[in-house]
């Protein structure tokens, strides 16, 4: 793939984003000191939904 094409996002990227960042929230509130395990989850799906890798 050449530098001047770009990747189309799936939608179901940004999904998995939403779902994992509505379960960071969630546990933000419910259990404070558990908050971080979904995070990297957030963290992949956003990057990947940046098409940045």
């Amino acid at each position: 793939m050449t530098e001047t094409q770009e990747r189309k996002t799936s939608p179901l990227i940004w999904v998995g984003f939403l779902v994992s960042l509505v379960i960071t929230i969630a546990l933000l509130v419910i259990s404070p000191e558990w908050f971080w395990v979904p995070l990297p989850f957030v963290l992949t799906f956003m990057v990947l939904g940046m098409n940045k890798i």
